[in-house]
């Protein structure tokens, strides 16, 4: 499988790999966890919500007798906590081979740019954007130094990493963000470490039912909103999915489990881009980019309603 910049990278094995994953007690992190078990890798799960931190390593330690799984509580926007957590599993195993910055929350429903306040930004952007930096900042080195295969991988969203959705300029800013930061770090890794790669992660396949929809469940006090509100709430999965079926669209759900070991696959064979039913989303950046040539406002995603 080839690399960057026409360097191949080797496979990585991912049996007796150690593996980190943020955000990783529910939805996509929890089925990339499974995945990870279900491939011999040792895993710490790192996750702000301790009771279902505590109850996905029980429920998963107890399914996969003889693999070690544990979970560490982390707040991914604060450094400290990242570096707590990367203290914790150099301490503990000397390395880190897989590390999915995975955690993310969106904006609380995103409305009109000019609706949005300071916290939205601060709250969003400080999970999703600050989380992955922070990741990158306190494991990366140390994986460098250690040695061994590496490989880091980040979420991202086609919302944002391809092309907005209007109504959700915020978390699509911020996935953007994911995106460039992704793509700038595989180039670095390929000149500057052997053995070092990156991959950007599009979950894709089908309508998630993740926690991302209820978000707001942790969102800190400090960052409330102070203004007002959007106009618009949060949904939840099944709001959104009955929205998008009274929209005439057919609506598949994706199958985490599924999904999880989807990217671990690729993870394995160090693809960069890790997201699959591509073929639209391909003739929207056509269509982008012939926009950008005459200077005009690109298409942007249309989620039917």
């Amino acid at each position: 499988m080839s690399g960057d910049a026409g360097v191949d990278l080797e496979p990585l094995e991912v049996e007796g790999a150690i593996a980190v994953v943020t955000g990783g007690a529910n939805g996509i992190g929890r089925g990339i966890v499974r995945a990870l078990l279900e491939r011999g890798a040792t895993v710490v799960i790192a996750d702000i919500e301790q009771p279902v931190l505590d109850a996905t390593v029980g429920e998963l330690g107890a399914e996969f007798t003889g693999s070690a799984v544990s979970g560490v509580r982390t707040d991914v926007s604060d450094e400290a906590s990242v570096e707590a957590l990367a203290d914790h599993v150099f301490a503990t195993f000397g390395r880190c081979n897989l590390l999915f910055n995975n955690a993310g929350v969106g904006s609380g429903g995103g409305g009109k740019a000019w609706t949005n306040e300071p916290n939205d930004w601060r709250w969003c952007f400080g999970v999703n954007v600050f989380g992955t930096a922070h990741g990158v900042i306190s494991f990366v080195p140390r994986m460098i130094e250690s040695g061994h295969p590496g490989h880091v991988v980040n979420t991202s969203s086609g919302d944002g990493g391809f092309a907005p959705v209007p109504m959700a300029s915020v978390y699509a800013s911020s996935k953007a963000a994911v995106s460039c930061f992704t793509e700038a770090l595989q180039h670095q890794l390929i000149a500057e470490a052997d053995g070092m790669g990156a991959s950007v992660f599009y979950p894709s396949g089908g309508l998630m039912d993740t926690g991302l929809f209820t978000a707001q469940r942790n969102r800190p006090e400090h960052l409330q909103r102070v203004r007002g509100g959007t106009g618009r709430a949060s949904m939840t999965f099944d709001e959104l999915k009955a929205l998008l079926e009274k929209a005439g669209r057919d609506v598949r759900v994706a199958d985490l489990d599924e999904l999880g070991r989807f990217v671990v696959d690729c993870v394995a064979q160090r693809r960069y881009v890790i997201a699959r039913d591509l073929d639209d989303t391909i003739d929207l950046l056509h269509r982008r980019a012939d926009a950008i040539g005459r200077f005009e406002v690109p298409p942007h995603h249309d989620l039917g309603f």
